[in-house]
């Protein structure tokens, strides 16, 4: 027996899912229950799931058919290329994890924490104040600066600036619904219009990968470096590869990074006894990053496309289809947190790892780059408070709204900065 799920064709369940994913996911579970299934065109069915436990069952098959590169790469290949973490199945991705792994442990990326703070404080120079602005909007030139300086590690104002241009568009292009959800049989023809998305987004592709492949080249024999492109070079990757996981690492860091941010402070600005607390209480500051992960995770699924039937909740899930958490329900489930409607930073302080919170996927393939996300957020929030006093000019709570492959806020966190005044001294 199948799951229970709509019964519109295919293209209607696309479209609802395009125009309005959060209301659609949650009107599901509340008609289908913890497990359901929502077909996409030109896709196979998938399988979500809204339980720690369920979820669990789902990660497991990381060890046996699951497979969460090809689950991904109709999805992404076009952007990250065929060599990334993301796309990757088996031994292929075994090696790249294995390489990515050192330069993106929570001692190596330690590292940044003055060059990250930095970045924020340049930003955050700029910003307006005394009237509203979206927030979400300068976290990313934050975070992009971040990718651009500490990833790829480019340093030449002429490529660091057509970066800070090419970088955005490609992946508001690359990520938009109209590329991201067009079957691969389609890309071909859409290729050879110059006036589609998928048009554009090739060309903008194509200036980066000259960019970020000359600068490959130009590395290649330097020695050391601290950036993530200077200590993959020598790993045995070749040029396409490192071109792959650079462009990975932007993917998973900038937008994502940089809505995580925009949460943040869209909660803590309705949370006065929150922000007393912040931002010297280091504990305290990473617990809240965590809770916000949860109650408003960035990334809402983290599917793998099955090799072999799945006996779940109760159903059997041929292979071929997809299964997978839809995370914000899961983060919502009960039997994994107490109180689960409460934003409760204190549930984190205590460092014990729920094995319901999944903001970075979960499994083998937990994402590579969690550490460095965690340590921006905690380190930009820092400084933004250290620097400014920031207010909501609407205290309404911001709907949630699919932004390419992010829930991000649905007003991009609207705020109004003034000056913090410095502490007076006797």
């Amino acid at each position: 027996m199948l799951p229970p799920g709509p019964k519109l064709p295919a293209l209607m369940q696309t479209a609802r899912f395009m125009a309005a994913a959060p209301s659609a996911f949650e009107a599901y579970h509340r008609r289908y229950g913890p497990i359901f299934t929502v077909r996409y065109a030109g896709f196979p069915p998938e399988v979500y799931v809204t339980t720690a436990e369920l979820a669990e069952q789902v990660y497991r098959t990381d060890q046996d058919g699951g497979q969460a590169g090809a689950a991904r790469r109709d999805f992404l290949q076009h952007l990250v290329g065929a060599h990334s973490v993301l796309t990757l199945d088996g031994e292929p991705w075994w090696r790249h994890r294995k390489t990515l792994n050192p330069p993106l442990r929570a001692r190596q990326v330690a590292g940044y924490h003055d060059d990250i703070a930095a970045i924020a404080a340049e930003k955050i120079a700029t910003w307006p104040l005394g009237r509203p602005f979206a927030l979400r909007d300068r976290m990313q030139e934050i975070t992009l600066e971040i990718i651009i300086r500490l990833v790829f590690g480019i340093s030449d104002a002429g490529r660091v600036g057509r970066l800070r241009a090419l970088l955005p568009a490609l992946i508001a292009t690359g990520g938009s619904m109209q590329v991201a959800m067009l079957p691969n049989r389609m890309r071909g023809p859409a290729a050879r219009v110059p006036i589609t998305p998928y048009a554009r987004f090739l060309k903008l592709r194509t200036a980066v990968d000259t960019i970020l492949f000359d600068e490959i080249r130009r590395r290649r024999g330097t020695t050391g470096g601290t950036d993530v492109l200077g200590r993959l070079l020598g790993t045995g990757l070749d040029d396409q590869e490192i071109r792959d996981e650079l462009i990975t690492l932007l993917i998973a860091g900038h937008e994502t990074t940089a809505t995580g941010l925009a949460w943040a402070f869209e909660r803590m600005l309705r949370m006065p006894e929150v922000l007393e607390r912040l931002p010297d209480d280091e504990p305290y500051l990473d617990a809240v990053v965590k809770e916000v992960l949860r109650v408003r995770p960035v990334v809402y699924e983290a599917p793998r496309l099955l090799g072999s039937p799945l006996r779940l909740g109760g159903y059997e899930i041929p292979a071929g289809w997809y299964a997978g958490p839809y995370i914000p329900l899961v983060h919502r489930d009960p039997a994994a947190f107490d109180e689960p409607e409460r934003f409760r930073p204190e549930r984190f302080l205590a460092g014990h790892q729920n094995r319901g919170w999944m903001p970075f996927g979960g499994g083998r393939r937990f994402c590579v780059g969690a550490q460095l996300a965690l340590l921006e957020m905690r380190v930009i929030i820092r400084e933004v408070l250290g620097r400014l006093e920031l207010a909501a000019p609407d205290q309404a709570p911001e709907a949630r709204r699919l932004a390419n492959v992010t829930l991000a806020p649905a007003r991009l966190t609207r705020v109004i900065a003034r000056a913090r005044t410095p502490a007076r001294t006797e």
